[in-house]
């Protein structure tokens, strides 16, 4: 029998609530668009994940006031038993999901130019390499590094890796 909290098992709680608790952090990291959330509960729902709330969330359409699908986001996890993390946590999460992405190719250069990470308070060493390497705008990436892009990106994906090799913040599945 399986432990309460083990991810790999399918009955597990922890892992029919996988959709609504990611996107809690991303949601809490500012990661997620409103418009977004119905069809998260909607996959949610599709994995045996249920609640009144998350049924009312997949049925709101993406043009929906964004203040009843938070309102209905919120009441989801709430009646999933899923608590909202303190923001710096889930932004925390939010950045090592982000070199996990970019690690595995599914984010490119550009996409990591941001000044979203700039004002992050880092806690680690490896946050801070990764963070420090991401440049504040896209027009930045030429900018400030010439003809150098393939240096940085080396720099950025041994960074990223080692964020994501240190110890995991977040939901971990």
């Amino acid at each position: 029998m399986a432990a309460v909290d083990d991810p790999s098992e399918p009955d597990s709680p922890v892992r029919s609530a996988y959709p609504p608790l990611v996107e809690a952090w991303l949601y809490q990291a500012d990661q997620v668009c409103p418009e977004e959330l119905p069809m998260t509960a909607a996959q949610a729902l599709a994995i045996g994940t249920d609640a009144p709330a998350l049924r009312e969330l997949a049925g709101l359409p993406r043009h929906a006031d964004p203040r009843d699908i938070r309102d209905a986001f919120e009441q989801a996890l709430e009646e999933l038993g899923i608590l909202l993390p303190d923001r710096h946590l889930a932004r925390r999460y939010a950045l090592r999901r982000l070199a996990a992405r970019f690690t595995a190719g599914e984010v490119d250069l550009v996409e990591l130019a941001s000044d979203e990470w700039s004002e992050m308070e880092v806690e680690t060493a490896e946050e801070q390499a990764f963070v420090v390497l991401l440049p504040p705008c896209a027009c930045c990436i030429e900018y400030t590094l010439g003809l150098d892009e393939a240096a940085w990106e080396t720099q950025l994906q041994v960074a990223a890796r080692g964020l994501v090799s240190h110890a995991t913040v977040g939901p971990c599945f």
